[in-house]
Parts: structure tokens; C-alpha cells; sequence
């Protein structure tokens, strides 16, 4: 009967274990917790995670986010570093994707460069107006 119980207790903790082996091996994003073996291109691959956004986090780079789809976002910038594709195509390749959101680096478009320019322009503003008011003309100097 002990015989028994122990090739019951086996059985079952092999079916219970297979799903758990199965889901490993058919993993969609098998970069997503597992370096790159080369450290150069996994330098690369690092880099180019921290400069992008977690789409679901928000606040988090891809790198730094435990979400399903920063893991596979990760996992697919790994497969193609690993495959020779450039950094910056990967990059421009998920912008064209999801948006420019997803980028930490935005571009410069004909949407965005308001953006830029206006900070850019009220500076200088204030810096003409703090200028005529207190840089004035000596020759206007008050007094005698």
C-alpha cells in the first residue's frame, strides 16, 4: 500500500510540474529575464531599455518594469540587437509602433518642435524685459 501511495504522490507531482516545465519552454518572450551571451551587444541592448517607457507602468523604463508587456518589449529588443539591427532602428521601429510616448529621447517633428521652441522663446523674453528694467542706460542714471 506505501508502494502505491508513493507512485500516486510521484504521478501527481509530475503532472503538476509540467505545466509549470511547458510554460517555460513556449515562453513568447524568452529575452525577457535572460541576457544576451555577448556583454557588448547586451550593453547595447540595456541602454537602448533605459530610454524607453512602459507603456503600462508609465514611469518606468522597459528595464526596469516587471509588466507582462515590458518583458516582451524587452525580450523583442534583445532578439534584435542579437540579430545585428541598429539601436536606433529598434527605436524608431517601436515609436512607429506605439507612439512617442514610449521613447524617454523625443524627436523633434512639425508636431513637437512647439514644445521646444516656446520655453526657448519666453527665456529669452524674460531676459530682455529683466534687461531694460534693470539694465538701463548709465547716461539716465538718477541724480545731479
Amino acid at each position: 500500500m506505501a508502494r502505491l501511495l508513493a507512485a500516486f504522490l510521484m504521478v501527481l507531482g509530475v503532472a503538476a510540474a509540467a505545466p509549470l516545465l511547458a510554460q517555460e519552454e513556449q515562453s513568447t518572450a524568452p529575452y525577457a529575464y535572460r541576457q544576451l551571451d555577448d556583454p557588448a551587444k547586451e550593453e547595447k541592448a540595456q541602454a537602448l531599455m533605459e530610454s524607453l517607457r512602459c507603456l503600462q507602468c508609465q514611469g518606468q523604463s522597459i528595464a526596469d518594469s516587471d509588466a507582462p508587456i515590458a518583458g516582451s518589449m524587452r525580450s523583442l529588443v534583445r532578439e534584435r540587437i542579437e540579430a545585428g539591427e541598429d539601436p536606433e532602428a529598434i527605436r524608431s521601429w517601436l515609436i512607429e509602433r506605439y507612439g512617442d510616448y514610449v521613447s524617454y529621447a523625443p524627436r523633434i517633428t512639425g508636431l513637437t518642435w512647439p514644445l521646444f521652441a516656446v520655453p526657448v522663446a519666453l527665456l529669452l523674453l524674460a531676459f530682455l524685459l529683466l534687461r531694460r528694467r534693470f539694465g538701463g542706460n548709465p547716461e539716465q542714471g538718477g541724480g545731479a
